[in-house]
């Protein structure tokens, strides 16, 4: 059984750079990692040896490190082994913030490991860290209904009211970064998951 405790050190917003992407669903894990530097008033800078754009941020007197990983949502995980590698960080000192098809816009739920569900961020993030058992931030796009629809409608953006609910649970998740900050991941996903539909 998985000890729901969190040593928290980076949060990594999954996402695609370039501004033709910007709004598409699948950079959410990037506009939950912005609305973190923006409330703790830091901006993002690139550094090469991390592949990604990086940040840091302070909550209850924790350091903690953001990342967007720039190369692309199918390579996500080099980013973020080359982040944990210079910093001597474990998976478990990761929380990895991604758009969310099997939950529906507006709901967020945290959890720690499981597969990758057909999400090519996760899946090469499992790959690099040789590891599932890292947590997630699971932020809800909703689904097109059919499979062969997933790939045009993570890359284009969500109705403005889907927006609006997404905003909105990425607010509520960012309330409960302080408890994750002090390690209760329990505490944490009931308080979220309370207010999530």
């Amino acid at each position: 059984m998985i000890e729901r405790c969190i040593d928290l050190k980076l949060i990594v917003g999954l996402g695609n750079p370039g501004s033709e992407y910007t709004e598409t669903r699948h950079n959410a894990g990037f506009w939950f990692v912005e609305e973190l530097a923006s409330a703790c008033g830091v901006s993002f800078r690139h550094e090469k040896k991390f592949l990604g754009e990086v940040a840091k941020i302070n909550i209850g007197g924790r350091d903690i490190w953001l990342l967007k990983p720039q190369t692309f949502m199918n390579r996500s995980g080099q980013a973020i082994k080359s982040l944990l590698s210079f910093y001597r960080l474990q998976p478990e000192n990761v929380l990895v913030a991604h758009d969310e098809l099997d939950l529906e816009a507006g709901d967020i739920k945290l959890k720690t490991g499981g597969g990758h569900g057909g999400h090519n961020g996760l899946r090469d993030t499992i790959a690099h860290l040789g590891i599932k058992e890292f947590h997630r931030l699971r932020i809800g796009i909703g689904h097109p209904g059919s499979k062969d629809q997933v790939v045009d409608y993570v890359l284009h953006r969500p109705s403005l009211n889907e927006r609006i609910a997404i905003d909105l649970a990425i607010r509520e998740a960012r309330a409960v970064m302080p408890l994750l900050a002090e390690g209760a991941m329990e505490k944490a996903m009931h308080q979220l998951h309370s207010k999530s539909k």
